[in-house]
């Protein structure tokens, strides 16, 4: 099929750029949102996402022409949906924005029309959820329309790339409109399309995403042995890591982002019965930041009335990316222990997260600190002279729980030095 107009619905991480590359690709595309502070500030050329290379690819297709800003879907030959798929206190996965995103779709469906759901979503929801919404056109899907899941399967910070070269994974309703999929995709995709149905392709994504959380999980409950023991997780970590079939995973302060942290958990909600180990990596990983914080409390002798210069809030490092972020989680352990905490986080300074001092910079950060955590491995932390640092702060012990910072160069300059399951 060949496909000259495109809507974009959703203009966050993902969709945004994907609705970039396509226009700079010789698609005609409406990205639409209904944040007004989005729309407003994408229309003026300013992004709200941190992402290499993406500020030059949208101003280039703005300033083409074949990308237009909007706060309404408009009528095209394909649309696909880019909305965030989060999930409620319980765990269930809060589908409104895809329930909405198909709504606003219907007045616009027509014969032949191809729709995608990109957005993370439980086994089933393309068709037991997407189909009936669209249907209510009075058009039949797999019939009149086309319609396929195509996950993102890309890493923040480098998602132009990896949407590009990662193979790109389609799933129909039907043969027919998985292949409508791939003629879309292959306009900028230069890895292997995968065909499949549907609902395997949803599957897929969960799963991917689902085995790293456990094999985090596990890495992340050997740091709590290695604790419980007095050994060096790290070392631990590397010697295993040798045998030519293992190869743990780092540990740290959680896991976090919009993948990860949540993916599993709409497995948990689809099946119950039969998703035991899925739901109790999930309570590991969900459980480090308390662990993190317990240990904290103790090599300082207690925090309660103790200021904190705590050094990254992304959920992953050289983003900016808070969302679901253990190191957030974290923070507000801290809090609740009593310490005062100063967090700074220099991929996005005005984050407004509930709960959390943010300081604009560095210095406003260690000036009144008694200790000093570093919670994300930020390329721009992992390179700080602890020596210039010992000169802005009065803070004598410091806690890395990333393992970024190199324990013999630390305390040269005159600092304690502790870290997560840590002895060298």
């Amino acid at each position: 099929m060949k496909f000259k107009t495109l809507c974009v619905i959703g203009m966050g991480y993902i969709g945004l750029p994907t609705a970039s590359i396509f226009a700079s690709n010789g698609i005609q595309v409406t990205g639409m949102d209904t944040n007004p502070d989005i729309i407003n500030g994408l229309q003026a050329g300013k992004l709200h996402i941190f992402e290499p290379g993406l500020r030059g690819l949208l101003l280039e297709a703005v300033n083409s022409g074949r990308l237009k800003i909007s706060n309404e879907v408009t009528p095209a030959d394909a649309f696909i949906i880019a909305v965030p798929t989060p999930f409620y206190d319980d765990k269930r996965a809060d589908l409104r924005a895809v329930v909405a995103a198909s709504e606003s779709i219907v007045p616009h469906l027509q014969q032949g029309n191809l729709v995608i759901l990109e957005s993370t979503s439980p086994p089933r929801t393309t068709v037991d959820i997407v189909a009936p919404i669209l249907e209510k056109s009075g058009l039949i899907a797999g019939q009149d329309f086309l319609l396929a899941y195509s996950p993102e399967r890309v890493l923040p910070g480098r998602i132009l790339r990896e949407l590009v070269d990662n193979p790109r994974v389609i799933g129909g309703i039907d043969t027919p409109s998985a292949e409508a999929g791939r003629d879309l995709y292959r306009k900028f995709v230069k890895g292997d399309i995968i065909l499949t149905d549907a609902t395997t392709a949803e599957m897929v994504k969960l799963m991917e995403n689902t085995s790293r959380d456990i094999n985090i999980a596990i890495a992340n409950e050997f740091s709590r042995l290695a604790q419980t023991f007095d050994v060096d997780i790290w070392e631990a970590i590397s010697i295993a890591n040798l045998h030519p079939r293992v190869d743990i995973l780092r540990p740290g302060v959680g896991v976090g982002g919009h993948c990860i942290s949540v993916d599993p958990w709409f497995l948990v909600e689809a099946a119950p019965e039969v998703s035991h180990l899925i739901k109790t990596a999930r309570k590991v990983n969900d459980g480090q930041p308390a662990f993190v914080a317990e240990h904290i409390k103790r090599v300082a002798g207690g925090i309660q009335g103790k200021t904190i210069a705590f050094l990254g809030l992304a959920f992953k490092p050289n983003v900016d990316d808070v969302r679901e972020s253990p190191a957030v989680e974290l923070v507000h352990h801290l809090d609740d222990a009593g310490a005062t905490v100063y967090a700074y986080e220099p991929y996005k300074t005005d984050s407004s997260l509930p709960r959390v001092q943010q300081v604009p910079s560095l210095e406003a950060a260690l000036i009144d600190a008694d200790l000093i955590v570093l919670g994300v491995s930020h390329d721009r932390f992992k390179d700080l002279d602890p020596t210039s640092v010992r000169a802005q702060t009065k803070a004598t012990l410091v806690y890395d729980a990333v393992r970024a910072w190199d324990k013999t160069k630390w305390e040269a300059a005159g600092f304690q030095f502790f870290g997560l399951a840590r002895k060298y």
